[in-house]
């Protein structure tokens, strides 16, 4: 496999579309939030992703709408605006047995943590971890093109994560950024184990020498 370096957004339009075909569940009480918790400490590694309600208004920031947890066939939305921030979502940031793989963590944990105080641990930043690979984008999109040859939609990127009820496509499209974290993940260890890639090679320019 040659991994490319980097890839245009020309090339990604022509790509087929990524869809997370596993099970999307909705949590919206603190009961849920408890057995989710406890369906998703059985897996040691978990992608993760959050969305919050985009605002219009100069000055005016909302807190994190949604916290979306994802494993190879199920996806849980948190819908912390709903709900707040459970303790059991704040056992699982914190539980160093259970890796928790992401796109912009810095970002995301600053934000939840304006919903409530926790120190996160066992984290995998994707920007940092494709680096290696040769890897130079730092975009979820681009990142799951390289590698996989699939677009993931940014259409509901700036819909309303606080409505009543999420539509079915803003479900697929929290599910799915979630769930491709995970995915780029587990191929590039897969690669680095059996040693099966190789990084694009830079041809440089040739520059003529003056006489």
């Amino acid at each position: 496999m040659i991994v490319r370096r980097t890839i245009t957004k020309d090339d990604i339009s022509n790509m087929p579309k990524a869809t997370f075909e596993g099970k999307i569940i909705t949590i919206c009480t603190d009961k849920d939030a408890e057995r989710a918790v406890e369906f998703l400490s059985q897996y040691p590694v978990v992608g993760i992703d959050s969305e919050t309600r985009p605002s219009f208004v100069k000055g005016q920031i909302h807190k994190v709408s949604l916290l979306q947890i994802a494993t190879g066939g199920h996806c849980f939305l948190f819908r912390l605006n709903l709900m707040g921030f459970p303790k059991a979502l704040i056992r699982l940031l914190e539980n160093p047995d259970i890796v928790k793989v992401g796109l912009s963590l810095k970002d995301d944990f600053m934000a939840l943590r304006r919903r409530a105080p926790f120190k996160e641990q066992s984290c995998i930043e994707l920007q940092e971890f494709v680096k290696p690979f040769g890897i130079q984008d730092k975009s979820l999109q681009k990142i799951y093109a390289i590698l996989f040859g699939y677009k993931i939609s940014k259409s509901q990127r700036l819909s309303n994560w606080e409505a009543e009820t999420l539509s079915p496509s803003q479900q697929q499209y929290a599910a799915t950024d979630a769930w491709t974290c995970l995915q780029i993940y587990n191929l590039l260890q897969e690669l680095h184990k059996t040693g099966n890639y190789e990084k694009e090679e830079v041809v440089e320019p040739e520059i003529e020498e003056k006489e």
